[in-house]
């Protein structure tokens, strides 16, 4: 009996341990390396969305084209000359998903339009909850957060900006996507 119970209590650990792990994502920049866990659960199309531009490659040789410091850094759109990536069909706003722009997360950009999101993402560098939805008003859809390196992303953020003719917050130096794998957790 005590064999067959140390079985069963092996057997469920298991189990429990072979549940299906949120996908993760290493992206190595020219200013560091950091890794992203996503959230398919709630932001569904979102994580589909930003992983088809993994897959794709696509997301390698972009910049972080924006840098607010104790705002947000936000890339994946613009190449390293400025000249904007091809981008697939804009994806359905998921903000109302119960996460929340918080330090450490990433979220879709978007126009005023809440349903135009495409290849462009950002990170929050502080809590920005004025990015959440509000009533009626959709936010903007958070998908994943930062896991590690984080303090390479801080570090992006104090690289110098300057204005580009409508671009504003561009940085100096390009800070650039050298390459970006889905990885197992």
């Amino acid at each position: 009996m005590r064999i067959l119970t140390f079985l069963m209590l092996a057997f469920a650990s298991i189990n429990f341990s072979a549940q299906a792990a949120n996908p993760q994502v290493a992206v190595k920049t020219n200013y560091g390396d950091f890794t992203l866990e996503l959230y398919p659960e709630q932001a569904p199309k979102t994580v589909g969305n930003f992983l088809s531009y993994v897959e794709d490659g696509s997301y390698v040789g972009t910049q972080f084209h924006r840098l607010i410091p104790n705002f947000v850094i936000q890339g994946g759109g613009f190449d390293v000359n400025m000249q904007a990536r091809a981008h697939q069909i804009p994806v359905p706003n998921e903000s109302q998903n119960g996460l929340s722009n918080e330090r450490g997360t990433i979220a879709m950009a978007r126009t005023a339009d809440p349903d135009s999101a495409t290849r462009q993402f950002y990170i929050n560098l502080a809590n920005n909850s004025n990015l959440d939805p509000q009533g009626y008003r959709p936010g903007y859809t958070v998908f994943g957060k930062v896991i590690t390196g984080f303090s390479n992303i801080e570090k992006m953020a104090k690289v110098p900006t300057t204005n580009l003719g409508r671009m504003q917050n561009v940085p100096m130096q390009p800070i650039i996507i050298t390459d970006i794998q889905l990885i197992q957790p």
